[in-house]
């Protein structure tokens, strides 16, 4: 009993380190990101007419803190990834952990797919829809504060979500879950993923078709990806018994 709570114990020191770790360069690079934040800002607002207004001075240091912050996790991801797998490597096959290790730079590059098609496709037409509607109404002012809340808060989720065949290919591949569980719940991860849908877009049909249809798409996408992994090592686990 006492060995296993050593073991326990020492896996727990393990993964505080892991995560001290990742913390440490989620620190670095925001700390990079927030030097170069004043060239990122110019290139988020070089399509928009005219400066942002802040309110305050400290809305400015907000701002380019939400610019950077966001900078720092994208940079962070692989280093999350990494530590994760280093993580649980010492449980896995030799081969599981190449294979698994090959999932490391497709985090980040799905992560950049979801925050570029949030802010090529999805931003412009829900800003532009949202604008109409104070056409000849009101006086449209943007503060910088808001401008970014509204921004991040939209495009940030799809990074996230755009995770997803590659978080349920190795979830696959490490035995977690398999292609049945995910057909099974089928019904349940549509609903949730229209629910998410719906929460961050405005309220017209046709935002929420381009939100709804590349989700369900990357749902799809992620259960044959992961029936794919799930035969291969059904495969793999075959070969390996002996032959009677």
């Amino acid at each position: 009993m006492e060995s296993k709570d050593l073991h326990v114990i020492e896996h727990m020191e393990e993964l505080r380190g892991r995560i001290i770790k990742t913390l440490i360069g989620f620190v670095a690079f925001f700390i990079m990101s927030f030097i170069f934040v004043q060239d990122i800002y110019n290139l988020l607002i070089k399509d928009l007419e005219g400066k942002l207004a802040v309110l305050g001075p400290s809305e400015i240091l907000w701002v380019y803190m939400i610019i950077a912050g966001v900078g720092a996790i994208a940079a962070t991801i692989p280093l999350a990834a990494y530590q994760l797998w280093r993580f649980v490597a010492p449980a896995l096959k030799p081969e599981e952990r190449r294979v698994t290790f090959r999932f490391i730079p497709g985090l980040f590059i799905l992560f950049i797919t979801g925050i570029s098609f949030g802010y090529f496709v999805l931003f412009p037409i829900v800003l532009g829809f949202l604008t109409s509607l104070s056409a000849g109404q009101f006086e449209m002012m943007f503060t910088a504060e808001k401008y970014f809340r509204f921004m991040i808060n939209l495009i940030l989720p799809f990074g996230i979500l755009f995770e997803m065949p590659l978080v349920v290919m190795f979830l696959t591949r490490l035995g977690i879950i398999n292609p049945a569980v995910l057909k099974k719940s089928r019904k349940i991860s549509y609903f949730v993923l229209v629910i998410i849908s719906i929460l961050i877009t405005p309220p017209d049909i046709i935002s929420d078709i381009l939100v709804i249809v590349p989700l369900l798409v990357l749902y799809e996408v992620s259960v044959q990806l992961s029936n794919m992994v799930y035969r291969k090592r059904l495969m793999k686990e075959e070969s390996a018994l002996p032959v009677t």
